[in-house]
């Protein structure tokens, strides 16, 4: 029988606890990982743990093999037939989808800097200066570890608590749109 991977949602929802377990675990390791060496550092260990746990296992299966007088063959026979290689096809459209993103992000960045619309250049500019005070406070490695355990609790939480949750946001939106009203009656009297 084959099974599926999870997706993300099933990932994010935590369909399958074990799945998700390992993957936020894994996560959670390499960013604190992350905070305490270097990516260098990070990866060289991580290689070198991989193929410690690779080595030792073929180690035991060849005197495995040995000790029964089997002929089993490579234990990763399966793995090293497998084709990892990326088609002309695959490439290309992944080529265009980022360069679809990169001009998009290009000529977004221009109309802002260039203020061809001042209110926007506006707003961008209140952006970054908030943005100065969130990294005076956190480092970009702790926003990505905040990120990622926000990602795997955050609908957990909504999910159980959706009721109480959907009540105060809806409290919420009717306070803003209520001050919105009123700034807009101040603004235009008329309308």
């Amino acid at each position: 029988m084959c099974v599926s991977p999870p997706t993300a949602i099933d990932l994010l929802y935590w369909r399958d606890i074990k799945q998700t377990g390992i993957v936020f675990g894994s996560f959670l390791l390499l960013l604190f990982s992350l905070t305490q060496f270097s990516v260098v550092s990070v990866v060289a260990y991580l290689a070198l743990a991989a193929l410690s746990a690779t080595i030792s296992f073929r180690i035991y299966k060849s005197v495995l093999q040995a000790v029964q007088k089997t002929d089993e063959g490579h234990p990763f026979k399966a793995y090293l037939e497998l084709e990892i290689t990326l088609s002309q096809e695959q490439i290309q459209k992944y080529t265009d989808c980022l360069q679809f993103y990169v001009n998009n992000t290009l000529k977004e960045l221009r109309r802002l800097f260039l203020v061809q619309d001042l209110v926007d250049s506006l707003k961008f500019a209140v952006l970054m200066w908030l943005l100065t005070y969130v990294g005076a406070l956190f480092n970009g490695l702790t926003l990505l570890l905040m990120a990622v355990v926000s990602m795997f609790t955050l609908p957990v939480v909504y999910v159980k608590h959706q009721a109480q949750i959907d009540q105060y946001l809806g409290l919420v939106r009717t306070h803003i749109n209520a001050v919105v009203a009123k700034s807009w009656k101040f603004k235009y009297p008329l309308s």
